[in-house]
């Protein structure tokens, strides 16, 4: 089974409008593949401009915001067509070298090109854990069954109940917000 890292990814379109999604990218060899669920505004954007930027936070909203319609988080410039977010604790630049096509996750195979720490990761509390657990949860809920959903928040929600800060809640009730929709 391939590892897969939990990640923020932004890509752009021709006119450089950004788009942030969390994506766990696949691991491969020293690069990585991104696979995005047709139809996507990253698989779009990728198709436009083949570039991706993988960010790696701590903050929990942003995975919670871009699934519940909060996309909007600032970003600055890189050295290539697509910025990373500002808040990134670290980030690497990618570029697609080629694509496995496939009707429902085409691959973008990509090479890192370059790598970027901005400040120290300071480790993953469980809430935080939690919360990445349930916006995977969430992501999926078109293809789950409500109950299995529930479940498995039910015992998420024990674990953000005991160990969350101010954002790690919010972020939560943004999910749980969602699923109750």
């Amino acid at each position: 089974m391939p590892m897969i890292r939990e990640t923020i990814v932004t890509t752009a379109d021709t006119d450089g409008r950004v788009h942030i999604a969390p994506l766990g990218l696949i691991a491969e060899d020293d690069g990585w593949i991104i696979a995005p669920f047709h139809p996507s505004a990253t698989l779009d954007n990728l198709r436009a401009v083949p570039f991706a930027v993988a960010n790696h936070t701590d903050d929990v909203r942003v995975f919670a915001g871009c699934l519940t319609g909060r996309r909007d988080w600032p970003t600055l410039a890189c050295s290539g067509p697509v910025p990373r977010l500002a808040d990134a604790l670290s980030h690497s630049e990618l570029a697609v070298t080629h694509v496995t096509e496939d009707e429902q996750r085409p691959r973008f195979h990509c090479r890192v090109v370059a790598i970027a720490t901005h400040r120290p990761f300071a480790g993953f509390n469980r809430a935080q854990a939690a919360v990445v657990e349930a916006a995977i949860l969430v992501s999926r809920l078109h293809m789950l069954p409500r109950e299995q959903v529930e479940r498995e928040i039910a015992h998420l929600e024990v674990i953000v109940g005991k160990t969350a800060g101010p954002a790690e809640r919010q972020a939560w009730d943004w999910l749980v917000e969602k699923i109750r929709a």
